[in-house]
């Protein structure tokens, strides 16, 4: 994973290269998200569901999925012409957590999916993140059927940080895609910058 690491060095003309995290629970549209907006042929890690997760995978409101992401999935959007997101996607089931610390070594910031039909299902991600001090935000995939939320209820339901960013979204949608990722992209921007004028952390030398 070493080569996955964010390269935010550099000169204002250099290629900057940073490794966001896709999270959430089961079935909530993290290899969808993926394999909308890669540029690549993403790589996804899915295996067919078996009867030895009877009683042990929460299938809960997505009874008809056939197929769980069992390792990561991994992906490339090109922002600008100056800016590259490589996108790994963590498997939403409780069996799979131990490889989170892996996948997210090196990660500068993390969306966590959410879906209002499961809400709870989201709750280990915000946990996880907030416990690493990973800047994260909120993408609510709007399911077919299901009902809207305003997001700042969703934020409230949640208890998140008000300076969180809670956005709708459509996961198998590019654009709607595209507009997510520049979101945490600027709100980890805008989250190093509070702390550099807060004194938190060192400002960039030249």
């Amino acid at each position: 994973m070493d080569s996955a690491h964010s390269d935010t060095t550099g000169g204002a003309d250099q290629l900057v290269t940073t490794k966001i995290l896709v999270a959430g629970g089961f079935g909530v549209g993290k290899t969808t998200l993926i394999g909308a907006i890669s540029e690549i042929k993403p790589l996804q890690t899915e295996e067919t569901l078996t009867d030895r997760g009877i009683g042990v995978d929460d299938v809960a409101g997505v009874e008809s999925k056939t197929t769980t992401t069992v390792a990561m999935d991994f992906g490339r959007i090109t922002i600008h012409d100056k800016l590259v997101l490589y996108l790994f996607g963590t498997p939403g089931q409780e069996r799979f957590w131990f490889m989170w610390d892996e996948l997210a070594f090196g990660a500068l910031g993390a969306i966590v999916m959410a879906d209002t039909r499961r809400l709870t299902n989201c709750f280990p991600s915000v946990d996880y993140f907030e416990h690493r001090g990973t800047p994260f935000i909120v993408g609510v995939n709007c399911f077919d059927g299901a009902e809207r939320h305003n997001p700042d209820d969703i934020r409230i339901a949640l208890d998140l940080d008000p300076g969180i960013p809670v956005v709708l979204f459509d996961a198998r949608d590019r654009e709607s895609v595209k507009q997510v990722l520049i979101t945490v992209v600027e709100h980890v921007l805008g989250r190093a910058s509070a702390e550099r004028g807060r004194g938190d952390v060192p400002a960039p030398t030249t």
